[in-house]
């Protein structure tokens, strides 16, 4: 943390490290352990002989700095990353084995990640193929074989082991795939059980984007502004997060984090604190989340069956939401030493892959009853602890990640144009592709002026309070060619913009198709004719094709692309367009057929049965037992969140899968500010989009 706080390395740490009051003092993390609620138990036990494992967050695209200090100091004698073993599923079982079976490419590719071994014989069906035949039944026999067998080795996110002696002496050490990188061969969950320090040097995204952004601020302000100087407690940004216009911020900006806000209604940092943790599949699954609604709305009495019990979830209404109150409970309840609560948190975090909390479950339940609580509280706190296996929330995990997320918050509450430029600086990082945060950034009056060879740097940039689209943006463009074109300014032509910066005929025609050269040449067309003229080594040569035009900067009368041209162009090069948005030139067509726009969708009744169509950028399925889906769909007024259940998703898995313009119908649910559409159908649309436009490239971001 020193070394990179000596480099302006952003960094933070988490889990633990934010439990731990050495840490707190020593500047590793921000939260102060005491008001954090820290339960020092988790560290300081006579069963606990070990140093807690340590979490730091560095900023994701200089970590790499960190990772090479730690080599330096202490030698790769006696630091490495530690491995990860990587273990078949069904999807990668039958993937790999179609392929050693001699099935033809791309057979898996019907599976989805969440699909189970039971799920394989309707798959096989839906794709045409028996799977009572003999090669159907050798496959899934085999996959059921291979389905939890390693896969293959794999390096850790970050952990690393350091060893005052030499490491090669207790494990074996190999060069990583990745260049100056090496790795011990043994799996995370060894080093737990041999009691050897891992240190886990983690990479978050958010932090680069908060350092890039304060600096863009620090220049406007013309004053050095850091994390510790955004105040704390802003209205005005918990009211941004209460209306759930969160795209982009740190942690809370997923579909299910976005429903949530304007229910839970965040007004203070604790209130963030339990925002982060709750929409979790553990609060989710240990069912949590209304309770604990029902009690901060005042619908449901808050009672606790003891005093003891009530000091531990007073803070959460009663509700365990953290893992540190599932520990207190075992303790002040059922009669757990601290390093028995320690081993029950351990336990938590592994029975759904190693089960082992049946003790757990006797001790838990004995204790209360012999404490005299009654047996309805103590089965419903151990679903809660069954839960949190699937993903509990450490407190002061939480709170790390709070304050980052209202850091994130107060940007693009109060800077929303150096926000932007952030993100799309620190691509690719977080849940959203560039295109939807330039969409979101406009919505919020952001000017985004376009990427320009002649005034972009190679970073997005702020003009006058715009931002520019930097270099960077062009698809296909080297960051070496970039340096070279803003290095040697200014230009009058394409040409003189080839010879000087030493770009060949590649380079010219990233520009052209990023539409950077226009301010050069004209429009698209031009820019292509010019592009195509470029021989590196040799200068400005015509095209064969144009032997009879003397002056390659007088080009032929080209006709300028038409609209729709130039936003297939924009998508394909730079993930984005600045002009209009694609289905607004679909409007007409789709108001025909009674389609709304999703402005529309969202301010229609509860209870209206609307059609909507929009280009998929997102799909998610949490891990529910209620199997549901949601996916956003986004055309020129807005988003919809469509909430798919279980057997609507599996009669148009085809569709929602597949589509890259959707159209649904369902019905309004509307909860206060929160809207949803209840699919009841679904049709594939995107052949009206490739008649109107052609072939649109849209990336979404799925099942992450």
């Amino acid at each position: 943390v020193r070394f990179a706080r000596s480099q302006n390395i952003l960094c933070q740490g988490r889990g633990s490290a934010a439990n731990s009051a050495v840490c707190y003092f020593l500047g590793i993390t921000a939260v102060d352990p005491v008001k954090g609620n820290a339960l020092f138990e988790r560290f300081i036990s006579k069963e606990r002989n070990e140093p807690p494992d340590i979490d730091v967050d560095f900023e994701h695209e200089r970590r790499e700095e960190v990772i090479q200090y730690i080599y330096g100091k202490y030698g790769r004698e006696r630091a490495a990353l530690a491995a990860a073993v990587i273990r078949y599923k069904a999807r990668s079982a039958v993937r790999d084995l179609s392929m050693a079976l001699g099935f033809s490419p791309g057979f898996s590719r019907p599976l989805s990640g969440w699909d189970g071994l039971s799920a394989l014989p309707e798959r096989i069906r839906e794709i045409g193929l028996d799977p009572q035949s003999p090669r159907m039944r050798q496959l899934l026999g085999l996959a059921e074989q291979l389905t939890g067998f390693p896969r293959h080795l794999s390096q850790h996110v970050g952990g690393f082991v350091i060893s005052r002696g030499p490491l090669a002496e207790l494990v074996p050490v190999e060069n990583a795939a990745m260049v100056d990188r090496t790795v011990i061969q043994w799996d995370k969950d060894d080093l737990e059980s041999l009691g050897l320090l891992k240190v886990d040097v983690l990479a978050l995204g958010m932090l680069t984007a908060l350092r890039r952004a304060l600096c863009f601020v620090s220049e406007e302000q013309k004053k050095p502004i850091g994390l510790n100087d955004i105040p704390g407690e802003d209205p005005a940004v918990y009211a941004m997060i209460q209306a759930a216009d969160t795209i982009g911020v740190f942690q809370i900006e997923s579909r299910a984090q976005m429903s949530m806000l304007p229910r839970l209604k965040p007004a203070t940092f604790y209130d963030l604190v339990i925002q982060v943790a709750i929409v979790r599949p553990g609060p989710i699954q240990g069912g949590m989340v209304h309770p604990y609604l029902q009690r901060r709305d005042g619908i449901e009495k808050v009672e606790y069956p003891s005093r003891a019990v009530e000091e531990v979830l007073e803070r959460t209404l009663g509700i365990p939401i953290f893992q540190e109150q599932v520990m207190q409970l075992a303790m002040v309840a059922a009669d757990f030493t601290p390093g028995e609560a320690d081993q029950l948190r351990r336990a938590m975090a592994a029975w759904k892959r190693k089960g082992g909390l049946e003790p757990f479950e006797k001790k838990l339940k004995d204790g209360m009853a012999r404490n005299g609580y009654a047996p309805e509280f103590a089965n419903r706190i151990y679903k809660q602890i069954l839960g949190f296996g699937d993903y509990g929330f450490p407190e002061s995990h939480s709170a790390s990640f709070a304050q980052l997320a209202y850091s994130s918050a107060w940007v693009k509450c109060h800077h929303p144009a150096a926000f932007l430029a952030a993100l799309l600086n620190s691509q690719p990082m977080g849940f959203y592709q560039p295109s939807q945060l330039v969409q979101d950034a406009k919505r919020h009056g952001v000017d985004v002026r376009p990427v320009d060879a002649a005034l972009s740097q190679w970073d997005c940039t702020l003009e006058e309070g715009a931002v520019r689209l930097g270099l960077r943006v062009a698809g296909g463009l080297a960051a070496a060619a970039g340096a070279r074109i803003v290095a040697n300014r200014p230009y009058a032509s394409v040409a003189e913009l080839a010879q000087r910066a030493d770009l060949d005929r590649k380079d010219l025609k990233c520009l052209a198709a990023a539409g950077a050269l226009q301010s050069l040449a004209g429009h698209r067309r031009n820019a292509h004719w010019m592009a195509s003229g470029v021989e590196k080594g040799v200068g400005f040569l015509l095209p064969d094709f144009s032997s009879s035009v003397k002056d390659p900067n007088n080009p032929p009368a080209l006709a300028a692309p038409a609209e729709g041209e130039d936003i297939l162009a924009d998508y394909a090069s730079l993930g984005l367009t600045l002009g209009r948005h694609p289905l607004a030139l679909l409007r007409s067509e789709l108001s025909s057929r009674k389609i709304q726009a999703a402005g529309r969708v969202n301010e229609a009744r509860r209870g209206s049965v609307v059609r909507m169509a929009g280009l998929v950028t997102c799909r998610q399925r949490p891990d529910t037992r209620s199997g549901v889906t949601f996916v956003t769909l986004e055309d020129e007024s807005g988003c919809v969140n469509v909430v798919v259940w279980r057997d609507i998703f599996e009669r148009y898995r085809r569709e929602i899968l597949g589509a890259q313009l959707l159209g649904v119908e369902g019905v309004i649910e509307r909860k206060g500010q929160v809207v949803h559409l209840m699919a009841r159908r679904f049709a594939d649309c995107s052949r009206l989009l490739a008649r109107r436009l052609g072939p649109l490239t849209v990336a979404s971001h799925d099942f992450h």
